[in-house]
């Protein structure tokens, strides 16, 4: 079965290399677009154009709305031939024996299953801490937590985009989400990417802001310490261009000091509405 990727970005430049390249290998064509970027992410599309011309289709957009977000969602969609497609953000990477399993899980049973969900491990703080399970608040398959669907089958009938970012979704041609449709058709597969949601994604502050939404995705929040022998996604390890940023990074001085004072409450937050009617 072809396997097609949507990756949509803008002012992606300290993750969108790595996220591509980990899963370029396990799939057929990847969209990559871009929506306005003014930071690497441009150059760094470029490359990765040159490097797998085969393999990668890009375009250029100019910066899009929040109800734009919706329609370019649904050109990526329109231009889809493949059988499946997954959607890997730019702040998304994937560890090669994540991504092996959807591939091969997609080429064995893409048949008779509609739709996949994957956990995520939530980075916050920097990519030495990630953020406690208890703050995913995603359900889906059966499960609550730090999960996301991105696998879908592209012949679901009236498949289509729809909803503002934020709210947005794949729904049938009945209007009813992809994950409210035939339970037995939705896999789980214990196949976690890394997410680097909640980190300064872009080169400084003033350009994440730029991105809708962005800003309320910067999280100041210490997380939990990953073991010192954590074995991360296979990628950050390999060959780059010296242009592409580091991911290596520490939190700076200034950023630890207003988490220290906020990580507190954000906890105790979270376990007042886990406990109540809001979780």
């Amino acid at each position: 079965m072809k396997i097609w990727v949507h990756t949509l970005v803008k002012n992606e430049e300290r993750y969108l290399w790595f996220s591509v390249m980990s899963v370029i290998d396990w799939v057929d064509k990847i969209l990559l677009w871009d929506t306005g970027s003014t930071d690497k992410t441009r150059d760094i599309i470029k490359t990765l154009e040159k490097k797998f011309p085969q393999k990668i289709e890009t375009r250029f957009l100019k910066s899009v709305s929040i109800d734009d977000f919706t329609k370019v969602r649904q050109e990526m969609l329109d231009a889809t031939s493949s059988d499946w497609f997954l959607v890997v953000d730019g702040d998304e990477i994937w560890w090669d024996d994540s991504i092996r399993k959807v591939s091969q899980k997609i080429s064995e049973s893409g048949n008779n299953i509609e739709s996949i969900v994957v956990p995520s491990i939530n980075l916050v703080g920097d990519i030495y801490h990630y953020q406690e399970s208890i703050a995913g608040r995603y359900s889906l398959a059966g499960r609550t937590g730090h999960f996301a669907l991105r696998g879908v089958k592209r012949k679901i009938q009236g498949l289509s985009s729809k909803n503002p970012h934020g709210t947005w979704g794949w729904t049938d041609g009945e209007g009813k989400m992809i994950q409210d449709r035939d339970k037995t058709k939705i896999l789980f597969i214990d196949a976690p990417y890394l997410h680097a949601t909640h980190l300064l994604r872009s080169a400084n502050r003033e350009l994440d802001k730029n991105v809708i939404k962005r800003e309320k995705k910067l999280k100041y929040e210490i997380g939990n310490n990953f073991p010192k022998d954590y074995y991360y996604p296979e990628v950050f390890f390999r060959e780059r261009p010296m242009f592409v940023p580091s991911p290596w990074v520490k939190m700076d001085n200034n950023f630890l000091l207003r988490s220290v004072i906020e990580t507190p409450f954000r906890r105790i937050k979270r376990r007042i509405i886990k406990g109540g009617i809001g979780y």
